[in-house]
């Protein structure tokens, strides 16, 4: 027998390009269900890994369809949240008219240098934007890539959708875009203005991106004979600073960790400069459109590729990193060594590491994961001192991945550097 009460929840999928992740709250916003799901990358038609737009459909439709038959729950609405770096396409009939290019695809020199030569040098077209100089991770740039280097695709596009809008489309059926993740590094909009780019006009690229529309707008659609409000959807690190902003008076800094490690300033009222712009410091935009102040760190990538290399050479299974406790012993050794241990693979070059990592320079695997840990976070605070800026930051705030580790957390109240506030 069905219960006689069925708890009113809120739906949230957030797809980020590791995890992607499903969650229930109840009234008051306490978790009550959740759900990850890791899917495979494919290839694009150029042989490049990309996310499996397909199987994201069918894992999230799917999902929804269960929860929305399951007699516990009524969901009463839904919102997205994903990373915001990539564009979906679709053709007339809402379907995918490509596949979803990965954001860490090389970007055509070519290509590049016309739009260049057009528009302004890099420089110029990063300081408009806010957007330091990425390649495809200026989510503008994909479009313009596409309509020069597969123009039967562009053809094709009727919409084009950062990842969290396509979502909120993919249930709610109407094309919207959004001002957090127009804001994110895109190379579309002119701050100084506060409009889209005149490169955007120019190319035509505005008649493919959906009409603006607010963050907390709310479509109203029946799925599975159910009445839903579903929202817009919000880049993953604008959903991540939202609570914060509406929980905390004093400045504060929040460093929202995953595959990337994102320092964000919401206080900040400085203009970027050449060398912010050049460091990966950046503009975001919050659901009101004001800029946040923000920089950026491939920190869990790298994290994720010096676990691998130190579980193989150590002989331990792929989670045993997460079962190591910080250690003052160890810490207190390797805090005075000034001579790098590791050499990174996708961390600025300018940072200070080893020509080559040995391995064998430690006794054990937890010896070298503490020197390891030592070592991102001195990077990590270079990240959120230029976030920071000029900012009279009284708090700082970990949300993501690396709040629960253990090493991280500890470190941050520890080691010398970190004395941000």
């Amino acid at each position: 027998m069905p219960p006689a009460y069925k708890m009113k929840v809120t739906a949230i999928f957030d797809i980020g390009k590791t995890n992607k992740k499903f969650f229930l709250f109840d009234e008051n916003y306490q978790e009550i269900f959740k759900e990850y799901k890791t899917i495979e990358e494919i290839k694009d038609d150029d042989g490049y890994p990309c996310d499996d737009l397909k199987a994201i459909e069918s894992w999230s439709k799917d999902l929804l369809r269960t929860v929305l038959k399951d007699n516990r729950f009524e969901i009463v609405s839904i919102n997205f949240s994903a990373y915001g770096a990539s564009l979906v396409h679709v053709d007339e009939n809402g379907n995918a008219a490509a596949p979803l290019y990965n954001y860490l695809k090389p970007y055509p020199e070519k290509i590049l240098h016309s739009f260049h030569e057009k528009y302004g040098d890099e420089m110029k077209i990063a300081m408009e934007t806010a957007s330091p100089p990425l390649g495809m991770l200026n989510s503008g740039f994909l479009l313009y890539w596409l309509k020069y280097a597969k123009p039967e695709i562009f053809s094709k596009i009727k919409w084009s959708f950062h990842l969290p809008q396509y979502m909120a489309f993919l249930f709610s059926g109407t094309p919207v875009s959004e001002y957090t993740s127009i804001g994110c590094h895109t190379g579309l909009w002119d701050y100084r203005k506060n409009d889209y780019h005149r490169w955007v006009y120019a190319e035509g690229i505005d008649k493919n991106l959906p009409p603006v529309f607010s963050t907390d707008t709310v479509f109203k659609k029946d799925i599975e004979d159910k009445p839903l409000k579903i929202g817009s959807g919000i880049h993953d690190s604008s959903a991540a600073l939202m609570p914060y902003m509406l929980s905390s008076e004093d400045p504060f800094l929040l460093i929202s960790t995953g595959t990337w490690s994102i320092s964000l300033n919401p206080f900040s009222t400085e203009m970027l400069t050449e060398e912010d712009l050049r460091n990966d410091c950046l503009n975001f935009m919050r659901t009101d459109g004001k800029p946040v102040r923000a920089s950026r760190l491939l920190l869990g990538n790298e994290y994720d590729l010096q676990i691998e290399k130190l579980s193989n050479h150590f002989h331990k299974e792929k989670k045993y990193h997460k079962t190591v406790k910080f250690n003052y012993t160890l810490f207190e050794k390797w805090i005075g060594d000034d001579k790098p241990g590791f050499h990174f693979e996708n961390l600025p070059v300018s940072a200070k590491q080893a020509d080559a990592t040995d391995y064998n320079s430690f006794e054990n695997f937890e010896e070298a994961y503490h020197k390891l840990m030592i070592e991102l976070l001195e990077l990590q605070v270079q990240s959120a001192l230029r976030a920071i800026g000029n900012t009279s930051i009284k708090k700082i705030y970990v949300d993501g991945g690396f709040a629960d580790n253990d090493l991280f957390i500890k470190m941050c109240f520890i080691v010398p550097a970190m004395d941000l506030v």
